[in-house]
């Protein structure tokens, strides 16, 4: 394990989704000086979809973006203020604009096997002196051999390290073992990995990452996040902490934060329910939930039968407009055999 595991908290951002973008100026104000306290190394902050998500396919942010970075760039004194972008999503003028108010580092986000219609975007944030990570979605749908050849155009492209993101959190620990090895070994930057937590194993896999040489880990304060959420940190925090691994984070004080800030507006707690489950079993991206749940209701479906039927299509995110019409499909054919 390397001596030292870097932070990155995503509270504010894959958070969002649990919070359907719900997120007040107050809010983010009070968890990003938590969480700068307390020693996060990298605090991301915007729509779940990342910068410019809000919209009717993503989800409508209560308060745009922009305002709230700017809540955060006005506490955060030590870390780092991070934000997402995806390209199609995001833009090279929406990177400028979050760059104006305080953001100094960006992960530019694609599908695993698409890291090439990243480098306009990647260009742009070094260009402004940026720290900058590639972020490949949903590695459980790629080799680990595939997954390096994506890494390597990131690698090439300039940025700082590349993460792995098991996004529909339906990876094993081997499985988890097997790409980060890889990339530890054959990449000449740092590897980072980000999890989910659809089949109870995101601090499983976060350790197994940590193990084989990741050295950036995600989290999120009582592991508010997508599905049933992310690796929470302040587990996570505790774990590595008897392993005697440095973190530079205060048990203490990121125990504080998520129990006075974050827990108190949660809609309700992450559990791992049959959805969410689900997800993780079928490999289906982790924001598809919410999104799945409406439509399920919609068309009087089980949620169940919707995500399987995702998973078996091997839909991935930007596809979110499709949910409707697998479910309305399905809710023709239940109709048929009635």
């Amino acid at each position: 394990m390397k001596s030292r595991i870097h932070f990155i908290d995503t509270t504010m951002r894959d958070g969002s989704h649990a919070m359907s973008h719900s997120f007040t100026k107050e809010q983010v104000s009070l968890i990003a000086q938590g969480l700068d306290d307390a020693g996060a190394d990298i605090i991301e902050v915007s729509h779940g979809d990342g910068i410019a998500g809000s919209s009717i396919n993503y989800g409508f942010s209560k308060t745009r973006d922009i305002e709230l970075i700017e809540a955060a760039s006005k506490v955060v004194k030590r870390a780092k203020l991070g934000a997402l972008l995806i390209p199609g999503i995001g833009t090279i003028s929406d990177l400028q604009e979050a760059y104006d108010h305080g953001v100094r580092a960006v992960r530019i986000a694609t599908h695993v096997t698409e890291s090439d219609v990243s480098l306009q975007h990647i260009k742009a944030a070094k260009d402004r002196g940026m720290f900058t990570a590639g972020f490949l979605m949903m590695v459980h749908m790629a080799e680990p051999e595939k997954i390096l050849e994506q890494a390597r155009i990131f690698e090439d492209a300039g940025v700082d390290y590349v993460n792995l993101a098991d996004s529909a959190g339906h990876l094993l620990p081997d499985d988890v073992r097997r790409r980060v090895s890889l990339l530890s070994e054959k990449l000449s930057i740092p590897v980072g990995f980000h999890a989910h937590n659809n089949l109870g194993l995101a601090v499983a896999n976060s350790l197994a990452a940590a193990e084989e040489g990741a050295s950036y880990i995600d989290g999120t304060l009582r592991g508010l996040g997508a599905g049933a959420g992310n690796c929470q940190i302040e587990v996570l925090s505790a774990v590595l902490e008897r392993m005697e691994c440095a973190t530079g984070i205060d048990l203490d004080k990121i125990l504080k934060v998520a129990e006075e800030a974050v827990e108190p507006i949660m809609p309700r707690a992450q559990v791992i329910d049959t959805a969410s489950l689900m997800l993780g079993y079928a490999g289906v991206y982790s924001s598809f939930l919410l999104h799945a749940r409406r439509a399920a209701e919609k068309f009087d479906l089980n949620i169940k039968d919707i995500l399987v039927e995702l998973g078996r299509r091997g839909m991935v995110g930007g596809q979110e407009d499709m949910i409707v019409d697998v479910a309305y499909q399905l809710s023709r054919s239940q109709h048929k055999a009635d």
